[in-house]
């Protein structure tokens, strides 16, 4: 049980949190005061299922890569400790109970769920035929947004779609914070990534997209007539935004690591300002 928990990754939730705030901010964005318990319950536990079957099929994909990668050499999958069939199998009974939780929810939110799923599959693929993995990957994290608000409103408006245009840009930020920890492996063993791709700009592109998550964070606010306190919280990201910066400032693995794990703050601080507003 040990090996499957940690094939799920669920003793590492960093992850679960950076796919929950963006859900959890279109939620109580979509309407006015607390979303529907029921929704807020299912969407809750479709972020742990859907990233639980998104790190297993990622495992999957990169089961011959990780071997020669420090941080993942004893990852179940790649270790032998846990069978591709295993793994296949664990797959299935996690995406067949993300259906399960999806089939509560109206036709329109049903719908998007398939495509969700299909991005999910996918972008763990991605790093073998483009630099630009990580973009996939940020819209599967920010797919959770367009769900909540065809779940709470059965539509989708442009205001709507500016959420995840914002969340998929932090996302691609955050992946890129990521992948610059394996740079020097990846490079190795000819896997692809943003953090290869910008090489010595990394930092500075990096820093870019900050600017344009504020950005479009700042245009959320007022997309959603939100209250002064939701600009508090973006001039706080904007705050965690540069000590990242400053923790990248050498390129060390741990430190990048470290500026990766820190977007948690930067997702709870705008749901604390959305809920505040």
């Amino acid at each position: 049980m040990k090996n499957y928990i940690r094939l799920a990754r669920l003793h590492k939730p960093i992850g679960i949190f950076l796919l929950l705030w963006p859900t959890m901010w279109a939620l109580w964005l979509a309407k006015p005061g607390v979303p529907d318990v029921s929704l807020i319950v299912i969407f809750v536990l479709g972020v742990i299922v859907m990233r639980s079957a998104g790190c297993v099929i990622n495992d999957f994909a990169d089961r011959h890569f990780d071997k020669h990668v420090a941080r993942t050499k004893d990852r179940p999958l790649t270790s032998g400790k846990i069978t591709t069939r295993s793994a296949g199998i664990l797959f299935f009974i996690l995406m067949l109970i993300a259906f399960g939780l999806v089939l509560f929810l109206n036709r329109f939110t049903i719908l998007l769920a398939f495509a969700g799923a299909l991005f999910a599959s996918v972008y763990p693929f991605l790093k073998r035929v483009t630099h630009l993995p990580q973009v996939g990957m940020g819209v599967s994290f920010a797919w959770g947004v367009p769900m909540a608000f065809a779940a709470q409103n059965n539509v989708i408006t442009s205001a709507d779609w500016q959420v995840f245009l914002a969340v998929a840009v932090w996302a691609v930020m955050y992946d890129t914070l990521y992948a610059m920890t394996d740079r020097a492996d990846d490079i190795k063993i000819g896997v692809k990534s943003t953090a290869i791709l910008f090489g010595t700009f990394d930092r500075v592109i990096v820093g870019c997209l900050q600017i344009a998550s504020i950005l479009l964070f700042i245009n959320i606010g007022y997309l959603f007539h939100l209250e002064k306190i939701y600009f508090v919280s973006v001039m706080g990201a904007a705050l965690l935004f540069g000590y990242q910066q400053w923790l990248i400032r050498d390129r060390n693995p741990a430190h990048c690591f470290k500026a990766f794990l820190n977007n948690n703050w930067v997702g709870a601080i705008i749901f604390l300002g959305i809920i505040l507003s």
